[in-house]
């Protein structure tokens, strides 16, 4: 194979309850994530003749990536099978950083299955998963991709199901979120927690009401003291006539659910002088 083009998906949190911290120091999650069609592209060939793997990012949103977790992801997977041959991976960047939608999770998960495809090498889905589970919390979830309660430090997850064809509007305020400081900012408060099972049953029968009522981010107090826009993007959705909104994983942005593209479309138009601002879709 010459050239392997393939896209990283990003993800969302429907809900997300931080239960614990525990003793290593990573937190004890209960939540649900679901893949959206908003991607990253991949682009991976081989190199000829080199000693080392290439890997690069044409993001330009000026955020400091100190580490690269997709070169982690290529390094990992040449020595657990014995790859001798150089890669380079360049990575095309749509998926907002520092926003909450597991951008860099995927870009690793998706190197993982781009080499495993570009070179035919067959791997069990969860062969995958345990390589993942050695990169991030969220890269697991990014080797099936697919809607899922996830639990633990989020290695665990079981699949769910999805009635609705729901439309996402994503909001993200200028200023991102480090994971690190939101979880190490949790710490210090009392988190709220919601209803996992009611977010489940409301996504598979359909109930919007329930949903609306049932979302939850544990994080989003931490994080709007860190970025205190969440709260006032957050308010601006739901006076648009948007009830189900959430902000996603440790922020910083803001999502919201509809099966109306039309209201979606016409909130995002007043929004995206002010705001990073993305339409998509959620995948079952």
């Amino acid at each position: 194979m010459k050239d392997l083009v393939i896209r990283s998906f990003a993800k969302i949190n429907i809900c997300l309850n931080v239960l614990s911290r525990r003793e290593d120091g990573f937190h004890d999650l209960d939540m649900v994530m679901v893949p959206i069609e908003l991607h990253d592209s991949l682009l991976i060939n081989e190199v000829k003749n080199a000693d080392n793997n290439f890997v690069t990012l044409d993001d330009f949103s000026g955020v400091k990536v100190r580490h690269n977790i997709a070169s982690s992801a290529l390094s990992l997977i040449q020595k657990k099978y014995g790859i001798k041959k150089k890669f380079r991976v360049i990575i095309h960047k749509v998926i907002p950083m520092q926003a909450g939608l597991g951008g860099g999770s995927s870009n690793a998960a998706f190197v993982l299955k781009g080499i495993d495809k570009f070179l035919n090498l067959r791997i069990p889905t969860e062969e995958l998963i345990e390589l993942a589970k050695q990169l991030g919390s969220d890269v697991p979830f990014f080797i099936p991709c697919k809607p899922a309660r996830c639990r633990g430090t989020g290695g665990e997850f079981e699949p769910i199901t999805i009635k609705n064809n729901y439309f996402v509007l994503i909001v993200k305020p200028e200023r991102g979120c480090s994971t690190h400081d939101v979880f190490e900012a949790s710490d210090g408060i009392d988190l709220v927690t919601g209803n996992v099972d009611n977010v489940i049953q409301a996504l598979a029968e359909g109930d919007d009401k329930l949903l609306a009522e049932s979302i939850v981010n544990s994080l989003e107090e931490p994080a709007s003291k860190i970025v205190p826009e969440i709260k006032v993007i957050k308010q601006k959705l739901e006076k648009m006539g948007l009830n189900i909104v959430t902000m996603t994983g440790s922020g910083s942005a803001v999502i919201a659910l509809s099966t109306n593209l039309s209201l979606i479309k016409n909130i995002a138009r007043k929004l995206e002088d002010d705001y990073v601002v993305e339409i998509t879709k959620i995948m079952k």
